[in-house]
């Protein structure tokens, strides 16, 4: 394949978000929830309280049965989603229903390519573009593997966003940095979510030999649970991912039998919240 650095021609919210982040000087915060995560009512009251909470950009997990890369925190919020019935043209519906009350917050969906190809990438592109969908994250696609969804995503106007780890070196991030788009996404851990998390000198430096490579901005996710290592990661890169934490917050308030108990959403709202006031304290 080749190298050849792609160049993006239009404008998503990712990138207006991103850009507001630098005018003011601070990282972002980006959290992460499962669409249908306890069942589809309770997953958008949480979705369409995010952006107040103070999430600046948003990903949305679409289930699937078999999320190898994932933790089991973020496995299990699948399993409760698929068990309560939540589907991709589902997930899709909610991102719709969330941009009747808000145009503004990036959405970028995150999952794997099975549930999509099934979907049919054309269907599946156009339906995302038209719903508000921003940029995509599916993460058993490889730079190697760019025709199948990366250059038809960028094509449709969605960005593609790819992962880098520990373990990337110089001569892989040229490979997958060079259709990248929207933001980079650092795996500060070597591993699945929600196992560990990495010293925030090491994400410093790994962080600052990505934008060696690259101008688009950076954000650092996994082992990220509270708000105080929030505003830390926050610090050294353009913005902190925080996915488990947050899943786990929505699986401690169900009850035995799967259910959302009254005060869930109130419950991981105030968890954002409390995220948001950690990364916020990260303003130059």
């Amino acid at each position: 394949m080749s190298t050849q650095k792609y160049a993006v021609t239009f404008e998503t919210r990712i990138d207006r978000r991103f850009a507001k982040l630098k005018a003011e000087g601070r990282g972002g915060l980006v959290t992460f929830i499962t669409a249908g995560d306890p069942d589809a009512n309770t997953s958008l009251a949480i979705l369409k309280g995010l952006p107040a909470a103070g999430a600046d950009v948003i990903e949305i997990g679409m289930p699937f049965s078999d999320p190898m890369a994932d933790g089991p925190s973020i496995q299990a919020s699948s399993q409760r989603a698929l068990k309560a019935g939540m589907t991709l043209k589902k997930t899709l519906d909610q991102v719709r229903e969330f941009r009747v009350g808000n145009d503004d917050t990036p959405i970028v969906l995150m999952g794997y390519y099975n549930p999509i190809y099934i979907y049919g990438v054309d269907k599946f592109l156009t339906d995302a573009k038209a719903a508000g969908v921003d940029g995509l994250i599916v993460v058993d696609l490889p730079p190697e593997e760019e025709g199948e969804l990366c250059i038809p995503a960028l094509a449709a106007g969605i960005n593609f966003i790819y992962l880098t780890a520990p373990t990337t070196d110089d001569a892989r991030l040229e490979v997958v940095l060079a259709k990248a788009s929207g933001f980079v996404y650092y795996v500060s851990i070597t591993g699945t979510t929600g196992t560990a998390k990495a010293a925030i000198n090491d994400i410093e430096a790994a962080v600052k030999r990505i934008r060696a490579h690259t101008d688009l901005p950076v954000a650092v996710g996994f082992g990220i649970t509270s708000a105080d290592f929030a505003e830390a990661v926050a610090r050294v890169s353009d913005a902190a991912v925080v996915g488990s934490a947050l899943v786990n917050v929505i699986r401690d308030h169900v009850d035995a039998n799967g259910k959302a108990r009254p005060e869930l959403v109130d419950k991981a709202l105030g968890f954002v919240r409390e995220l948001a006031n950690g990364v916020g304290r990260s303003k130059a």
